[in-house]
């Protein structure tokens, strides 16, 4: 007897606990904005250097991303993401941790058809619609002189 998508859907609601979306919430605001909060203070730091600011901004997404990937491979970002739900998600961590989730989850399988083949099964659509759309705003600019 199959199951019909109302019916099905009633069963997954009934099973799971309902959220209390207001403490998600304020625990999103939070650890979000804490990370947004640490990548100022970096690039405050790395300005303090003898570099242009534009080449701190620079060196702050890859100090976050290097920050969450370690993370990440120490099993302590997931737990930091289980809190805070999108509050992970929005800043450069989200991207970093997706990169590196898959890669060590399917690392038994080698180094070409596990590490390699799986890093880049959520980043790679991101990577892929962004160069396309790098295109098509690139060909849209040089018809309409916009560059």
């Amino acid at each position: 007897m199959a199951t019909t998508g109302k019916e099905y859907s009633q069963m997954a609601k009934s099973a799971s606990p309902p959220s209390p979306k207001a403490v998600d919430s304020i625990k999103a605001f939070l650890i979000g904005g804490t990370i947004c909060c640490i990548g100022q203070a970096l690039t405050e730091l790395y300005s303090m250097l003898p570099i242009e600011r534009d080449t701190a901004k620079t060196l702050t997404s890859m100090t976050l991303i290097v920050i969450t990937a370690v993370l990440t491979g120490l099993a302590v970002f997931p737990k930091i993401a289980k809190h805070a739900g999108a509050g992970t998600i929005v800043p450069i961590t989200g991207f970093a941790n997706a990169m590196v989730s898959p890669a060590m989850e399917f690392q038994s399988e080698g180094r070409i058809l596990g590490t390699g083949s799986k890093l880049f099964t959520i980043a790679g659509p991101v990577i892929a619609y962004g160069c396309s759309a790098a295109f098509v705003y690139g060909v849209i600019a040089y018809i309409f002189k916009l560059y």
